[in-house]
């Protein structure tokens, strides 16, 4: 079986694994279960129509005397690109636009409050070739640019905080950047945040387009709870999640852009290491398929030259402070994620395990102001 036949751990472990033992598997392996969300059966209908997974999932927390529960509903959409990589640029991007607005479209079928897109959802993940044309052109305004005001446009008219991570392109400067553009349900644009950490391995040639982010770790107060945008790479570094957190994000979502050969095993541990160390939601989005571009490229490994960056194997989820996660999207399909979240789990997982109140950050602070000294010296003891 190759990677791009295998749809997903959930359904193979449910077809191979005994009835009788498969709920134990699965508590060791994904946590406390969710329970099926009753999605609306139109929406159901619509996506099978336009060929797309939905699925639906709840975490169940438990109840409060004096606080009422704060049900969130968020949304994960993954998608392959709809054209060719070498088609128009303008075609590219309404060919995208128009399959978001129709998963958009089932998610506002479906309640959600808040719909995140995976990074740089309007274009493909050109940043392996190395070359600047065509794919600078399609960098945009995170304030005013075309993607900018459609997802306004879709979040007034659904009552949906949308999270769009796009390539923009900053004017004053004639600076490229990796940024993701938050918009209130309101249709008023929130704000914009960018990529903090910039990957150099493998085919990842990001650093040839943009550098490292400078907005720092903010924080969106959005209706639905305060959110955060953790891009791609920094999910590989637990103390940018820690500084999300730090900020009071309840929610942080992790829109991606990644291929199985790098970093499949990693995907399922990063994000929910997250939501435990930092007693909050991490809703994890990936892209799906397969891009082929006209000119070759090589990796700088010593292998042969290639037309494609690899499979994106999508299993967009989310999870939960206590550990639990929800079932995964398909590694092959586009889709969308429902999953209601009670953000009262957060101070309650954080009373139950204190990590925060544990944790001894003036020390680490003091520590590592001294890593960063030109003098530093490890602090290591010999006989």
């Amino acid at each position: 079986m190759s990677g791009f036949e295998f749809e997903s751990l959930e359904k193979t472990l449910e077809k191979y694994i005994p009835e009788n033992e498969l709920t134990e598997v699965k508590r060791i392996l994904f946590g406390n279960p969710t329970k099926n969300l009753e999605l609306h059966s139109s929406a159901e209908i619509v996506a099978s129509e336009r060929d797309f997974e939905l699925q639906g999932h709840a975490f169940q927390s438990a109840p409060e005397q004096l606080r009422a529960s704060r049900r969130v509903r968020v949304g994960l959409i993954q998608n392959r690109t709809v054209l060719p990589t070498d088609a128009p640029i303008l075609d590219q991007i309404s060919a995208a636009h128009s399959r978001i607005a129709e998963l958009v479209e089932v998610a506002a079928m479906c309640d959600v409050n808040i719909v995140c897109f995976q990074e740089t959802w309007t274009m493909p993940f050109a940043f392996c070739t190395r070359e600047k044309e065509p794919w600078s052109e399609f960098a945009e305004s995170a304030e005013d640019g075309p993607t900018t005001r459609f997802c306004q446009e879709l979040a007034k008219k659904y009552n949906m905080v949308i999270v769009s991570p796009i390539l923009e392109r900053e004017a004053l400067h004639n600076t490229l950047w990796n940024t993701a553009v938050v918009i209130s349900n309101s249709g008023q644009v929130l704000g914009k945040t960018r990529k903090n950490h910039i990957p150099r391995i493998g085919d990842f040639n990001e650093s040839t387009y943009y550098m490292e982010g400078n907005t720092g770790h903010k924080v969106f107060q959005t209706q639905f709870g305060k959110i955060a945008v953790n891009i791609c790479y920094g999910r590989h570094h637990p103390l940018n999640w820690l500084m999300y957190s730090m900020n009071g994000a309840e929610i942080i979502f992790n829109p991606s852009a990644t291929v199985g050969a790098l970093s499949e095993p990693m995907w399922c541990i990063e994000a929910r290491n997250a939501a435990i160390a930092n007693h909050c939601y991490t809703c994890a989005i990936n892209r799906v398929g397969t891009e082929h571009f006209k000119n070759e490229f090589t990796s700088g490994d010593g292998k042969k030259a290639h037309h494609d960056f690899g499979h994106f194997y999508g299993s967009s989820y989310v999870s939960a402070p206590d550990g639990s996660r929800s079932p995964g999207l398909s590694r092959t399909r586009d889709g969308l994620l429902v999953v209601e979240l009670d953000l009262n789990m957060n101070r309650q997982i954080s009373d139950k395990w204190s990590f925060k109140m544990t944790g001894r950050y003036a020390e680490y602070a003091s520590e590592l102001a001294k890593v960063v000294s030109e003098d530093f010296k490890p602090n290591i003891v010999k006989e």
